[in-house]
């Protein structure tokens, strides 16, 4: 891996807390306008998440982020399509167990984007980090509507999962703030990134809920000694 790739990638995830993902419909108001709120905040990665619009609205979308956080020195995330990825810049692409192989994807992205992946079972933990996943994803932690999962894996597979990878950590699924603490406590000394979605948009100030949010992972990390 060239220099310049391996700095671009760790970059993006280096000291990444709080992952945000956008998606139009769990916001009260249009994400173009939310991600501003959301970087306010204190979030350090923001991710498109955008299945119901049209290609050409989800690359002006994506086009239209990838601006405002190079500005704003935040990371950039495209949800399921490596080739919005490449044609927006982003900083990289994130698949789930359903989306093109990664070895696939690879071919469409740039060198210096970054590859995460969902996973809901250690084997999956294990097979990510194997094809070469920057970050791996873990949940759902808790139940989520979001997603339709009436069921959690719980923040064992956080733990199980930082025992199957030293790749970092997004846990995602139905974090409240006041589950931080146990999400964080199940893998000391790792870095795990706290994903949010709904909990975050369809707040009515998304900015406010976006600092509370970062607040409480700071808060905790400090009493961690991280």
């Amino acid at each position: 891996m060239a220099q310049n790739q391996d700095s671009s990638r760790e970059n993006v995830l280096r000291s990444a807390r709080l992952y945000v993902l956008l998606t139009q419909a769990h916001c009260r108001i249009r994400i173009l306008d939310a991600v501003h709120q959301v970087i306010r905040g204190g979030a350090d990665v923001v991710q498109l998440r955008e299945t119901e619009a049209g290609d050409r609205e989800i690359l002006r979308h994506a086009r239209e982020l990838r601006r405002i956080t190079a500005n704003a020195g935040v990371g950039f995330i495209v949800n399921d399509r490596p080739d919005i990825a490449r044609l927006a810049r982003a900083d990289g692409v994130h698949l789930g167990q359903k989306d093109l192989p990664p070895a696939a994807a690879r071919k469409l992205l740039a060198e210096s984007q970054i590859l995460g992946i969902s996973t809901h079972s250690v084997e999956q933990v294990r097979r990510a980090s194997e094809e070469g996943a920057e970050y791996i994803s873990v949940g759902p932690i808790f139940p989520t509507p979001t997603k339709g999962y009436e069921q959690g894996v719980g923040v064992e597979y956080i733990r199980a999962a930082s025992e199957a990878t030293d790749a970092p950590l997004v846990a995602i699924g139905g974090i409240t703030v006041d589950r931080i603490q146990q999400v964080l406590s199940a893998a000391p000394g790792r870095q795990v990134i706290i994903a949010v979605c709904s909990a975050i948009l369809g707040a009515e100030d998304i900015e406010a809920a976006t600092a509370s949010f970062k607040d409480a992972i700071q808060r905790h990390l400090f009493l961690l000694g991280a």
